[in-house]
């Protein structure tokens, strides 16, 4: 099984609830609170909208790395990893896109011992993105945000910052990392579970497993031979990473590994892989639950790592956040009525978190001053600032 520390420390994988970001220990599931998901429609669980004037496109793609064999399951051969692109899009052009399958919403919700929601009441989702949409006409070179997600998560735990960026002029790689996700699905109807769940591994293999896997993702994207059919949308030059949990601590470590990564963001994720002594200049910022990780707090990889952050840093904490408050899990487990351990509401949860990760990279891939990133807001009164930050 995988190490006790790795669960411990904030990756949320194995048998709690709070993995998927649906129920905090003890608390009982939804069936017995105050609304029943029996009695909700089938449409009823949606997403904050995008906040942007752009509409969203989305494709999926499947990837091959043929160089390199699968870290978890090596016999099963060469690293295949699905990825979600989001881009600017027109309006209604495309069709609806779905937030998971039934079966992926089926195992989801099994794996962390969900017995009282209908299985496929995650494949209700209503996103705002749509398959095969015609991108935004007469613009070109948008910034390249890459999001990782939590250990056990799917990559569409990101979707409401995914869809948030593209409808604000970002192109967006959703990743996700075989065997590390409950329920991966391939074009060839495949469907992976987590592996490395019941692996004795460490939390840096994990980082720089995902290092690779998006270092790999940018040769598809970015290098002489496109993998996508809209490649040319991104610019190249204007390239960041975002990630949740471990997904967040891979961030800097992918930094320091790829140059093309010039801005990086950790939503609620332990820096188990430190930082070089010597330092990581690309600007970069820490947003995350203020019990774990206010200065001098429970998870010492901050303080260590904010010394070595030699460039533009922010650390930025949000007042009544849980572990799963940066992802879509904030609010729809407030929409099925259950209790993730987060006091604050799970729509504003994410609409803080796309604001700030949103400013973030204006900032820093398009040269946008936001002053919301300079200190504490009326809009925004649960956010802390770090009482050292600085540019």
């Amino acid at each position: 099984m995988i190490t006790t520390t790795l669960r411990r420390a904030a990756l949320t994988a194995g048998v709690s609830l709070a993995a998927l970001g649906l129920l905090a220990p003890g608390v009982a599931q939804a069936g017995t609170t105050d609304h029943p998901v029996d009695q909700l429609p089938a449409t009823s669980l949606t997403l904050p909208r995008p906040s942007g004037p752009y509409g969203v496109g989305t494709d999926t793609l499947h990837l091959v790395d043929a160089d390199r064999p699968d870290p978890w399951v090596p016999e099963s051969g060469p690293r295949e990893l699905m990825v979600s692109m989001y881009y600017p899009a027109r309006r209604a052009s495309g069709t609806p896109a779905r937030y998971v399958t039934p079966r992926e919403s089926g195992l989801l919700l099994e794996s962390q011992g969900v017995t009282d929601v209908p299985a496929d009441a995650l494949s209700t989702v209503r996103t705002y993105a749509r398959s095969g949409a015609a991108p935004r006409a007469g613009r070109r070179n948008y910034p390249l945000v890459v999001l990782s997600p939590g250990f056990s998560f799917p990559r569409t735990s990101l979707t409401a910052l995914a869809e948030d960026l593209a409808s604000s002029g970002y192109v967006v790689a959703a990743v996700e990392h075989t065997y590390e996700s409950v329920a991966t699905t391939f074009p060839d109807g495949r469907v992976t579970t987590c592996m490395a769940c019941e692996t004795d591994t460490t939390p840096q293999r994990i980082i720089q497993g995902r290092a690779a896997d998006v270092s790999f993702v940018l040769d598809e994207l970015v290098g002489p031979r496109p993998a996508w059919r809209l490649a040319h949308l991104i610019d190249p030059a204007r390239i960041g990473m975002a990630g949740h949990s471990v997904g967040g601590a891979s961030s800097g470590p992918t930094a320091v590994r790829d140059p093309r990564v010039r801005a990086a963001v950790n939503l609620d994720g332990t820096q188990f892989d430190p930082l070089p002594e010597s330092g990581l200049a690309v600007p970069f910022m820490f947003l995350g639950t203020e019990d774990g990780h206010s200065p001098g707090g429970e998870d010492t990889t901050w303080d260590r790592d904010w010394q070595r952050l030699t460039g533009w840093k922010r650390w930025i904490t949000v007042s009544g956040s849980a572990h799963s408050s940066f992802t879509d899990y904030a609010t729809l487990a407030d929409q099925l009525g259950v209790d993730i351990g987060q006091t604050i509401a799970g729509a504003r949860a994410v609409r803080i978190t796309n604001a700030y990760v949103g400013a973030f990279f204006d900032q820093h891939l398009r040269g946008r001053d936001r002053p919301l990133l300079d200190g504490p807001s009326r809009k925004y009164r649960e956010v802390r600032f770090h009482p050292s930050m600085q540019r």
